[in-house]
């Protein structure tokens, strides 16, 4: 009650400066709009679906005496209107309440009112985009692109790879797509390894992620699959926000964890949790994530283990309102991959396939 009466006094503030604004262009009505309401049809209403088919969609019909205007408060979603009909899709998954102010508006003054709707949005999700990796070669140019080299001291984390785009370290072969760590001499390095991500070829919002992978072997090899929010160009990392899926480290075999990286939890990473694992560099496993607008949850083969979900979110927690796009790499050595196996050869994260829901 106490967020629908804070909601109230801030949209009430707005309508009232811009009353103010207007009457002084407008001919003065007799009295305030008055007896307001709203209604909602929402779609697909029956006996068996009461709260909707799934689509989200809802039509509204404001009514109100000596009206002329009208704006609409809807998920932080602010509408101004010269109609008394609109169409509003909501997206959040399963059955939720959603309280909508409305006020109705003359050169004379407002009145508003605020109203709740249970809408049912479909929770199944639907596969949207995948690569299975059934083509030999090299991996689908149209699915993932590549970051090249040592990076910025060595990607920010001391790493001692250089990454290629080599068929040495990444390529598809029987229908797995093979990400190799070495050890040889390559531009001024003594590793190479492969760094893939889908940036400015798939990017999205929300949903569930799946791969299905097996891990590489090695004192000091460091695989994750992971993301990164597609703005990180513009307002820069940590504020973009980064999920890490499933992290590795080969020294520490039998354990992966998962991370999430924001303004307020960068490099002391606080929003962490690390899970047991048997098998991992000899057998395929899940490594899952499920991000909603209001949680991001970790699965290692379809069991739940760690769930992220602040209590207060903003642009120093919940980063996460913003796309992001997919990662495969295997970092040698750096601040997490630690000490480096001297008889360290070679060894390679194989992927069977990643999957996207939404």
């Amino acid at each position: 009650m106490y967020k629908i009466k804070s909601l109230l006094f801030v949209f009430l503030s707005i309508a009232i400066l811009s009353c103010s604004s207007d009457s002084d262009n407008d001919e003065p009505a007799t009295t305030k709009p008055s007896n307001l309401s709203i209604i909602g049809n929402i779609t697909g209403v029956d006996n068996e679906n009461p709260n909707g088919d799934g689509s989200g969609i809802v039509n509204f019909t404001i009514n109100a005496t000596n009206a002329t205007s009208y704006k609409v408060l809807i998920n932080n979603e602010t509408l101004d209107l010269t109609q008394n009909t609109f169409s509003y899709t909501f997206t959040k998954k399963g059955t939720n309440d959603h309280t909508i102010i409305v006020s109705a508006y003359n050169a004379s003054g407002f009145t508003s009112t605020t109203s709740t709707f249970k809408v049912y949005v479909n929770d199944v999700l639907a596969l949207v985009w995948q690569d299975e990796f059934d083509q030999d070669g090299a991996p689908n140019g149209s699915n993932w692109g590549y970051n090249i080299g040592n990076g910025d001291n060595g990607w920010g984390n001391s790493e001692s790879e250089y990454y290629t785009d080599r068929l040495d370290n990444a390529q598809v072969e029987n229908g797995l797509l093979k990400i190799t760590a070495k050890k040889e001499s390559y531009e001024g390095f003594q590793y190479t390894s492969a760094r893939l991500l889908t940036a400015g070829k798939f990017e999205f919002t929300y949903g569930r992620i799946d791969v299905k992978a097996k891990l590489p072997a090695g004192g000091g090899l460091w695989p994750a699959i992971w993301m990164l929010g597609a703005n990180i160009n513009t307002v820069g990392w940590p504020t973009c926000g980064e999920i890490d899926i499933m992290e590795y480290v080969g020294n520490n075999p039998g354990h992966i964890s998962s991370a999430l990286h924001t303004a307020s939890s960068s490099g002391a990473t606080v929003n962490y949790k690390a899970n047991t694992i048997t098998n991992e560099t000899t057998e395929f496993h899940i490594y899952s994530m499920v991000w909603t607008e209001e949680s991001i949850t970790f699965l290692l083969d379809d069991v739940e283990y760690y769930t992220y979900n602040p209590s207060t979110k903003n642009n120093q927690t919940w980063p996460f309102s913003e796309k992001q796009f997919i990662i495969l790499n295997v970092a040698v050595g750096g601040n997490l991959g630690g000490t480096i196996d001297p008889d360290f050869i070679t060894s390679t994260m194989e992927v069977d396939y990643v999957r996207v829901y939404q």
